[in-house]
């Protein structure tokens, strides 16, 4: 699967981390067998106990040099295992955050895809047909959705798994869909993973957007998804971190929200995820 660069506009080759397992799993009959029981979160926090202990530290210089992380972005410091280093901080200032007003940004560091709601609220995500009603547990009114953007932010174990919120405002309402922990990978693409996994819904009265809805997505090795529970934010701050795995966070604007640039729209109506990073624009608000 093909990633597009926007800052050389080049593509590389997406990496999928235990991928060879992962297609045991999803494509084997003795995989799916076994799914019923690894897709479950207890199993996660299981398959990671091993990455809490000091002995795993062994891992990280191996991990760092093969997905070439740059790590003069992070704290310098000793970290105490696998999982401590996997929640690392960045340093100040390593990821800007374009403060524009009318800038849409991205969460996190990521790969981003734009879906357009249909009137009738559908959308298609590599072939299945998704309602955001479906995602959000058919809790919340989504009416103002209809005809809106939604975009899908997707992190792999190599990104940076902090994230933060995309405008200033204050949080209407919150709550966890308890749920299985699919990988976010294409491989798993024939499961319906944004209406199966974990999942968090934060609906957000954001100053530039309007009502937007913010869900974050546990999947397949992610132990937990902590929020700092804020009730007020700020564009930029820090809204909470994945733990280890990759995950997703998904995000739905009303009709007329936003702007999405053009770059990331010809890439995603291709089928193709552009490589984003924390606070960088990647729209404007539907009024600019």
């Amino acid at each position: 699967m093909k990633i597009y660069l926007r800052q050389d506009k080049s593509f590389i080759e997406d990496r999928q981390y235990g991928g060879k397992s992962l297609e045991r799993l999803y494509i084997t009959w003795y995989g799916r067998v076994l799914s019923k029981f690894i897709l479950l979160p207890v199993f996660s926090t299981m398959a990671t106990a091993k990455d809490r202990k000091r002995s795993s530290v062994k891992k990280i210089a191996p991990f760092i040099e093969e997905y070439k992380i740059h790590m003069d972005d992070f704290e310098d410091r000793e970290y105490a295992s696998f999982s401590d280093f996997f929640t690392r901080k960045i340093k100040p200032g390593r990821r800007p955050v374009d403060q524009d007003p009318s800038a849409v940004i991205a969460p996190a560091d990521s790969k981003v895809l734009c879906y357009d709601i249909g009137e009738d609220l559908r959308f298609t995500v590599k072939g299945s047909v998704y309602t955001p009603d479906e995602i959000v547990g058919n809790k919340i009114d989504l009416s103002g959705f209809a005809g809106g953007k939604c975009l899908v932010f997707r992190l792999s174990m190599d990104d940076y798994h902090h994230y933060c919120h995309i405008d200033s405002g204050k949080v209407f309402d919150s709550y966890e869909i308890k749920g299985k922990l699919h990988t976010v990978s294409s491989i798993s693409s024939k499961y319906k993973i944004y209406k199966e996994n974990h999942r968090i819904v934060n609906v957000l009265d954001t100053d530039h957007f309007g009502r937007v809805i913010y869900i974050e997505v546990g999947a397949l090795l992610v132990g937990r998804i902590k929020n700092n529970g804020m009730t007020m934010f700020e564009k930029g701050h820090e809204k909470g971190y994945f733990e280890q795995g990759g995950s997703t966070i998904v995000i739905f604007f009303e009709k007329g929200g936003i702007k999405v640039d053009d770059d990331v729209l010809e890439m995603s109506g291709n089928g193709i995820e552009t490589k984003v990073r924390m606070g960088e624009r990647i729209g404007v608000t539907g009024n600019a």
